[in-house]
């Protein structure tokens, strides 16, 4: 890989893991957009849709799910510092037979939050997975990956 550090920021020179210490860097206004795809059939997507899942009202749920698990991801994700959440908006775009979901997050600090977008994806897909799985077994989730991040010394990124 072209852009891989020279060298491993979360190892010390004995190759044991640590958290990076970030107190030297810049407070400044950092996003990241990150999106998963859930992929099910149309019937499914119009009852996912029209909230008529045995479940019950499965958005509203995965958009809350995708929130709490962005605020935890410090917790869930080894050697990532704990942030100050400043917006956190989870969205869905509904297609014939996927709904893509797409996390954006904001803070106001020291470090990115591209893994806290990326969870928030992620565990929003895994909820309605799990809302859905009684009518669709078979549904999929892929194409979790980062869209677009801003702020910070690396500057900004975007896939779009």
């Amino acid at each position: 890989m072209s852009n891989a550090p020279a060298e491993l920021t979360h190892l010390r020179a004995d190759g044991s893991a640590h958290m990076v210490d970030v107190s030297d860097k810049a407070v400044t206004t950092r996003t990241a957009r990150a999106e998963a795809v859930l992929e099910t059939r149309p019937d499914v997507i119009e009852l996912l849709v029209a909230g008529e899942l045995p479940k019950g009202e499965a958005l509203g749920t995965a958009r809350i799910a995708g929130i709490m698990a962005a605020k935890r991801t410090w917790e869930l994700i080894p050697l990532c510092h704990p942030l100050p959440l400043s917006k956190l908006a989870i969205d869905f775009e509904p297609g014939e037979d996927r709904v893509r979901i797409i996390a954006t997050v904001t803070t106001r600090g020291v470090t990115g939050v591209e893994m806290e977008a990326l969870t928030a994806a992620s565990v929003a897909a895994l909820t309605l997975y799990d809302m859905i799985k009684a009518v669709d077994k078979q549904a999929v989730i892929t194409g979790t990956r980062v869209l677009a991040k801003s702020g910070g010394k690396s500057g900004d990124w975007s896939v779009e």
